[in-house]
């Protein structure tokens, strides 16, 4: 059922883009910002899906189909934006990948993607749509995680983008304070969407998960942490804790990776060596959709992986 829009909310009216919006979080925070009275760009690697997206929000959209990894690509996009909608207010660098396994046996091209999405992407989006946040003086979300808490094994790329991600947030938030642009970071715990759909699969995560108190372990749905993820970004928040009980982490994060390593340890000791040695690849079907992309953009001089 569709909720009520709310009519004296400070985003009425103003333009949001929201990047990795085929599905997922992306999906479900450009929903909740058009109900709540903003003009949504939903850029992703999709159509189809941006496309369907996009048809059931109760406001004005715009589907761009863009590759956060390409900047010329996002520069068209941000075009498009100020001349179909206006220039953004709001700017949500969600666009995110994951890969999971052993990293000597990671493809070095998936690991780096990984890279290249969740963090270079995020710096291009930033990049790109800061002009238009200076007009505005508005608001740039970068959607970081738990991940960059504490680094699990078999997800060095993941773990090392969202710090990365969380790292380049905090500085430029000093940058662009002066041009009245301010910049949060959104903390997202265990989010139901298919990136994390073979986590069970995943024997660091499944030990991770385990050992944490209840409360922690619980998955939450994409449309409850868009809820938290619009009320920070209707307040400007300089953090946003997705569930709200993380905000209490932050003073514990210097032992969280002695906690993860001791875990992850004792759980790699006592697994076997051939369940390890699963190459589980890119999860997700978001993942997956973007490599295939990838691959098939790929110079045909590239060797065959």
């Amino acid at each position: 059922m569709q909720r009520d829009v709310v009519h004296d909310s400070p985003l009425r009216g103003r333009v949001a883009v929201v990047t990795g919006a085929a599905r997922g979080i992306g999906e479900a925070l450009a929903r909740r910002l058009s109900e709540a009275g903003t003009h949504v760009a939903l850029l992703g690697r999709e159509a189809r899906s941006l496309q369907d997206a996009a048809a059931s929000l109760p406001g004005p959209t715009l589907c761009i189909e863009a590759d956060v990894t390409d900047q010329d690509a996002l520069d068209r996009a941000a075009e498009q934006v100020a001349g179909r909608l206006g220039d953004a207010a709001v700017v949500v660098a969600n666009a995110g990948v994951a890969a999971g396994g052993p990293f000597r046996q990671t493809d070095a091209d998936l690991w780096r993607r990984v890279i290249d999405v969740n963090l270079i992407g995020a710096a291009n989006t930033a990049r790109t749509f800061l002009p238009q946040l200076s007009r505005t003086r508005g608001y740039f979300l970068q959607i970081a995680s738990t991940a960059a808490f504490g680094s699990a094994p078999m997800m060095s790329a993941y773990c090392a983008s969202k710090a990365g991600a969380e790292s380049f947030a905090r500085a430029l938030r000093g940058e662009v304070e002066p041009d009245g642009v301010a910049v949060g970071i959104a903390y997202v715990h265990w989010t139901g969407t298919d990136m994390i759909s073979g986590m069970d699969d995943h024997p660091v995560l499944r030990a991770l998960r385990a050992h944490q108190p209840w409360f922690a372990r619980r998955v939450h749905s994409p449309e409850q942490v868009a809820e938290w993820l619009t009320a920070g970004v209707t307040g400007r928040a300089p953090h946003i804790y997705a569930p709200p009980w993380l905000r209490w982490c932050q003073p514990l994060r210097p032992l969280f990776p002695t906690v993860v390593t001791r875990v992850a340890r004792r759980e790699l000791r006592r697994t076997d060596s051939d369940e390890l040695a699963i190459d589980l690849g890119v999860m997700g079907a978001g993942g997956r959709a973007d490599w295939d992309a990838h691959i098939s953009e790929a110079p045909r001089s590239r060797p065959p992986r």
